[in-house]
């Protein structure tokens, strides 16, 4: 079972969710190959929410913006580290260090998380 999860959330111009999503194709295959759990990219559906901050409002996001919301499990926060040093070698991943990304790095929030409550 994973007992640690990387988050991540992004905004990103609706125009750009194709040219996301193949990175995100690509990025999953990478990840799951060096050996994480499971890889999940999501685009935010339902995101006018009433209770608490709408996930728009908390990423400042601009019309015609949408937020992604993603995840990567493991088993424990070392096999996190084990398998990101492995796909930050890998040449798929290399191939986008030096290409402009379809959304704002700086915009987005990463963390990494102990799963506490799993059913």
């Amino acid at each position: 079972m994973p007992r640690y999860v990387d988050g991540f959330v992004l905004v990103l111009p609706k125009r750009n969710l194709p040219a996301y999503k193949k990175i995100a194709q690509i990025a999953s295959r990478v990840w799951i190959e060096h050996g994480a759990l499971s890889y999940r990219e999501c685009v935010g559906e339902d995101l006018d929410q009433p209770m608490g901050v709408p996930f728009p409002k908390l990423v400042a996001a601009k019309r015609g913006e949408t937020v992604v919301f993603a995840w990567i499990e493991y088993r424990s926060r070392a096999h996190r580290d084990k398998v990101n040093r492995k796909v930050m070698q890998d040449e798929r991943m290399l191939a986008y260090c030096n290409q402009k990304m379809p959304f704002e790095i700086a915009r987005m929030s990463f963390g990494g998380f102990e799963v506490l409550v799993q059913a």
